[in-house]
């Protein structure tokens, strides 16, 4: 099935007089192809204390997509030459960062990207303004105990991320929030911003608010966006970057899920990927990000193939739960999960189109090992291909 973005499906669903905890979630779906972007849903509120209904390019908080934004910083220091894949962290940082257990094993960028570095997230991920990302990670609990990194099964971490966007703002000199600006949102021409750092206040005042499924507020409303603190911050520390050292600490950026940005311009990044366009990477460096991965044990069912950060979607292979989309064509891209909000950038290389989406107001798993898509973004994906049909 092939997404037309000729017509476009406005649907403004939302109303005021509504009660809260009954107002349909906000949810957006933008279709792309190699030439064009176009809504296909706009629906629901994005604050519900104002009434105001969202908008086809309101910022959102889009969770889990950011890692796929930090691997295409990643993969442009490499094309500069400031970083390898297959190097050393440690050899970047000054510090060692080593796995408990198998103190003889290095860690490599490629390795912590794609999830094979033996790190989880039982340890949290989270390291505030003023606290160590070094004490952090030589925690036993940070790590997968029965085999070195490298060896250790596929285990989808939070953790790395912040390990990931730390090394590269140590190879580069720059702030992990600028040096994404820089090889990332800029060259595209794409709004966008990391926990709200550098945005201006007029995009944060268009932010959609992250509603729970029993209506309460769980990230983005006015108390959570500037003016007032954005970044996790130490007891005592002030809420400033002035004397922030880039290579420290780049947990308070959220790099694992920090990325605001709205979803015509996600569409746009999705399109530079399904282009291959040079203005973010060479052509070697879309090679690497978009190399096949055959899937390992520890993958299924919900990360069957999973590269630098890059999931491939194979509908129907036995083992597998994608059934994200309707049809059985095999797009990559990456999902976002959290507060409430199930979002995504698609990309199907075959058919020369895309999709980008974000829904609010998810429930909650009833486990955490549930994993999959949540019905609600099933339905939503299904809605917006028949939309663009």
């Amino acid at each position: 099935m092939r997404i037309a973005i000729t017509a476009a499906t406005i649907l403004l669903a939302a109303c005021s007089t509504v009660p809260e905890t009954r107002v349909p979630p906000a949810a957006v779906a933008v279709a792309f192809d190699r030439d064009e972007v176009s809504p296909v849903i706009v629906e629901g509120l994005a604050d519900r204390s104002s009434a105001r209904a969202v908008s086809a390019n309101d910022p959102v908080r889009i969770a889990s997509v950011s890692k796929l934004v930090m691997a295409l910083a990643a993969l442009r220091l490499v094309d500069e030459g400031k970083v390898a894949l297959d190097d050393n962290v440690s050899t970047y940082l000054g510090w060692q960062v080593r796995h408990p257990g198998y103190p003889d094993a290095p860690v490599t960028l490629a390795q912590v990207l794609m999830h094979r570095s033996g790190l989880r997230d039982d340890a949290g991920y989270v390291i505030a303004l003023g606290e160590s990302l070094e004490e952090k990670l030589a925690m036993p609990e940070a790590w997968y105990p029965g085999a070195p990194p490298g060896d250790a099964p596929f285990e989808y971490a939070n953790l790395g991320s912040p390990l990931v966007a730390t090394v590269l703002e140590a190879a580069s000199g720059e702030r992990y929030d600028r040096l994404v600006e820089r090889t990332v949102f800029a060259p595209l021409g794409i709004t966008a911003c990391l926990n709200w750092i550098g945005c201006s206040q007029g995009f944060a005042d268009d932010a959609v608010t992250l509603y729970r499924s029993t209506g309460d507020i769980a990230r983005d409303d006015a108390s959570d966006r500037p003016p007032h603190c954005t970044i996790p911050i130490a007891e005592a520390m002030p809420c400033n970057l002035d004397n922030y050292v880039p290579g420290s600490n780049a947990s308070i950026f959220s790099p694992q899920g920090g990325v605001r940005i709205g979803m015509m311009d996600l569409a746009r990044l999705g399109q530079a990927i399904l282009r291959s366009d040079s203005r973010l990477l060479t052509a070697q460096g879309f090679a690497r990000l978009k190399e096949h991965v055959p899937p390992s044990p520890g993958n299924a069912p919900h990360f069957c193939f999973y590269g630098l950060a890059l999931q491939t979607l194979y509908p129907g292979l036995e083992g597998c739960s994608d059934n994200l989309f309707p049809d059985t064509a095999r797009r990559m891209g990456h999902a976002g999960e959290a507060y409430g909000l199930r979002s995504g950038l698609w990309i199907d290389p075959v058919a020369g189109n895309g999709l980008a989406y974000f829904t609010t107001a998810v429930p909650d798993r009833t486990v955490p090992e549930e994993g999959g898509f949540a019905a609600e973004e099933i339905e939503l994906v299904r809605r917006a291909m028949q939309a663009g049909e």
